[in-house]
């Protein structure tokens, strides 16, 4: 759905000359979420501004929907914009319209009938859950009510891809949450094409897909977000994963005096975290374990989980578990 090829993004000015995107290739699926992780100044703002051409690239091409934007006339792009909403930070909502207002201020620019208007923000009204708001100005709402505004409004050309500017960063964690649940289930209702920013994991584990982490303008790493999560291979990711709470690397810390066999260490996902693979590995031998630490979560719908055990049994025990685990597809690693 969203194609980037070799995007480059160059501001010049009297201080010098700022790459702010280094060649960047990116492929984002028909009806998947997409996020794209990194921190301030990483670039990842103006990497999504390209993909609707707010930001036009220095060098490269931008096909969106079969659709290469790059090459198209002014009067061309602004169609074909109809077909990517966007949301921001900050909601850029029109202070002195209405929620209604608010929605149907696309939907007026591109010309439609009154009557349409009418009934397609009814429609946006109810699928973002403002039902009673409808007449209240901007100032009367609270944060998530104006990113659910924005949210609407974005949706109101029936976009095939919308694109998320950090749009939970300004809000708290239980309205963060009811804005990813609602993006979620418009995702998987419309099949809509969402590719979003962030510099928050939690938002990335919760509703994506697929997520690349930007660094310095580059792509540094990029995969399914589970795999990513639980494999972090660059430093910058396995920051990110660290500040989400749930780290494995983390587990070992302080256990030296609390263990009195040997250390395995187990990381386990999708249904294969609700069967006994792990009682039924040390069962078939002569060992015994007991679990030190250990944490089962869900990754958007996925479960996974890990865990430290201390295995008290001989060598030949250890290597028919690890051996049996892997079996059923459970990973299994020997520490000490």
């Amino acid at each position: 759905m969203i194609e980037l090829k070799a995007i480059t993004k160059v501001y010049r000015s009297r201080a010098g000359v700022t790459e702010a995107i280094r060649g960047i290739d990116l492929h984002v699926r028909s009806g998947e979420i997409f996020g794209v992780i990194g921190h301030s100044g990483a670039g990842k703002s103006t990497l999504l501004r390209c993909v609707n051409l707010l930001e036009r690239p220095t060098t490269g091409s931008v096909t969106v929907g079969g659709v290469e934007l790059t090459k198209l006339s002014a009067r061309q792009l602004q169609r074909q914009r109809r077909r990517i909403g966007i949301i921001f930070q900050h909601f850029n909502l029109l202070s002195t319209a209405t929620v209604r207002d608010n929605i149907a201020f696309p939907l007026r620019l591109a010309k439609r009938p009154r009557s349409e208007i009418r009934a397609r923000v009814d429609e946006m009204i109810k699928m973002v859950g403002l039902e009673g708001h409808g007449d209240k100005y901007p100032s009367q709402l609270s944060g998530g009510q104006k990113q659910r505004v924005g949210i609407a409004r974005a949706l109101a050309n029936k976009p095939e891809v919308l694109l998320c500017d950090e749009a939970t960063s300004a809000l708290d964690p239980q309205t963060t949450e009811s804005i990813l649940s609602l993006l979620l289930s418009i995702n998987e209702k419309l099949g809509l094409t969402i590719m979003l920013i962030t510099h928050e994991m939690n938002v990335i584990r919760s509703i994506c897909d697929r997520v690349a982490v930007i660094d310095d303008g580059v792509i540094v790493e990029s995969g399914e977000v589970i795999d990513v999560f639980l494999h972090p291979q660059q430093r910058i990711t396995q920051e990110f994963v660290a500040q989400s709470g749930d780290a494995s690397d983390e587990f070992t810390s302080g256990l030296d005096g609390a263990r009195r066999g040997r250390l395995l260490r187990v990381r386990f996902k999708g249904e294969m975290t609700y069967e006994p693979v792990l009682f039924e590995a040390v069962k078939e031998t002569g060992a015994v374990f007991s679990i030190l630490q250990g944490t089962v979560s869900r990754m958007k719908r996925v479960p996974y989980g890990h865990l430290l055990v201390d295995v008290r049994g001989s060598n030949m025990d250890m290597d028919r578990i690890v051996e049996r685990l892997r079996t059923e597809g459970i990973e299994a690693e020997v520490l000490s």
